[in-house]
């Protein structure tokens, strides 16, 4: 077997396995929202910026406009979002937070950073590893993202 192949060789394993139970150690964190951690990753981008068009938020989480459509329905369904036509381009579907909604940021404030820190604290980081690795995940997100064009 060539070495290169090796599962534990490889970097894409472990970005996916830590994906996976990072995600899954949000898991009972959201479900006291009532919400997915897709449906987290939109509301994060909606409090930073309210009323935002349905392509914008597919490009800040890296999805394709048809794999947001969907999660925006569900939400919608929840009472967390509208939807509406834009006003100068009616083609173009806005989506705002309702008062349910914005209230979430608070709710998941006072949920999630303890929980994660909790769920975290075994790992023998400080903050400034954290910070460390979020910039070289960003110098490899952005490297890939510019191969795509």
């Amino acid at each position: 077997m060539h070495a290169e192949l090796q599962l534990d060789k490889q970097i894409c394993f472990r970005l996916y396995t830590a994906a996976r139970l990072i995600t899954q150690a949000y898991t009972p964190l959201l479900n006291e929202l009532g919400i997915t951690y897709p449906q987290y990753l939109v509301l994060m981008v909606l409090w930073e910026q309210d009323s935002q068009p349905v392509n914008d938020i597919a490009h800040r989480l890296l999805l394709e406009t048809n794999t947001v459509t969907p999660l925006l329905q569900r939400m919608e369904k929840l009472g967390i979002v509208v939807r509406q036509r834009g006003k100068e381009d009616k083609r173009q579907q806005i989506v705002s937070l309702t008062e349910k909604g914005k209230a979430m940021e608070e709710q998941a404030y006072a949920i999630i950073p303890a929980g994660m820190g909790k769920e975290l604290r075994a790992c023998p980081f400080q903050l400034d590893d954290y910070v460390k690795f979020a910039s070289e995940l960003d110098t490899i997100i952005e490297t890939l993202k510019n191969k795509e064009k």
